[in-house]
């Protein structure tokens, strides 16, 4: 079933236009007709059939007939708090985590982090990042949208305090690995490094701040990896893929 975000309250019984890249998309793209049905979305948690009534090249309108209750959310609540890296490869780590569940982003400006952001460039980025979000969920049948937060210094965030049951850090030289940990009864932070790495100050800082380092096997692997395979291993042991 096609599915796409509207950003705004649905209902059953609801007459709506699709946004103009949702409409283009299903008119252009897909081909879609009136009479097609879709799912729409808006983050809250339900999924909303509906049938397409009018499609032109530029506007499409849709009527919802239904509200059904989502259910591929992850039984986890998973923060990932990603050091920004460069390039596609942000892009790729957010998409890919919204597929294996997480619950929400937080980007962190590292000492070694080559993309600096802030302003008017941060704010946009962000909005790039929402977006990529938005597009994973329409992909992977998620009901709600992860939030991607404002970029923050990692020493100023770790600073801060924070309501997590486990947190995570994910450093290649740590003895402990995620098996020798107990399934938390609560939230998790995962937290992953940019291309260079942690400098041996986070680290510290991090350690201080409660977190707990953990390796992934004896391998060394990228930003864009790393995250994911953490992300999947902790859905293996605590997750929905023991249940699937």
């Amino acid at each position: 079933m096609t599915r796409f975000y509207y950003p705004a309250k649905l209902a059953p019984g609801a007459r709506l236009e699709l946004p103009e890249n949702a409409a283009r998309h299903a008119a252009r793209v897909l081909r879609l007709k009136p009479g097609d049905a879709v799912t729409l979305f808006n983050g809250d948690g339900h999924d909303y059939a509906a049938e397409l009534i009018r499609v032109t090249k530029d506007s499409v309108t849709a009527r919802v007939h239904e509200q059904r209750q989502g259910a591929r959310e992850s039984p986890l609540d998973v923060t990932l708090a990603q050091c920004i890296s460069s390039g596609e490869r942000m892009d790729f780590t957010l998409q890919k985590s919204v597929e294996l569940g997480i619950s929400r982003i937080q980007p962190l400006a590292a000492e070694r982090s080559v993309v600096k952001l802030s302003g008017e460039r941060a704010e946009k980025r962000v909005q790039h990042w929402q977006n990529v979000v938005i597009a994973a969920c329409e992909q992977s049948g998620r009901a709600r949208v992860p939030e991607v937060l404002p970029p923050v210094p990692l020493l100023h965030w770790l600073g801060v305090s924070q309501d997590f049951a486990l947190k995570l850090m994910l450093d290649p030289h740590a003895e402990r690995c995620l098996h020798d940990l107990q399934k938390p009864d609560g939230a998790i932070c995962l937290l992953t490094g940019c291309e260079g790495g942690f400098a041996p100050g986070e680290i510290s800082a991090a350690l201080h701040a409660g977190y707990t380092g953990v390796k992934l096997g004896p391998r060394i692997l990228r930003t864009e990896t790393a995250g994911l395979a953490a992300l999947a291993a902790m859905q293996t042991l605590w997750g929905d893929f023991k249940e699937s």
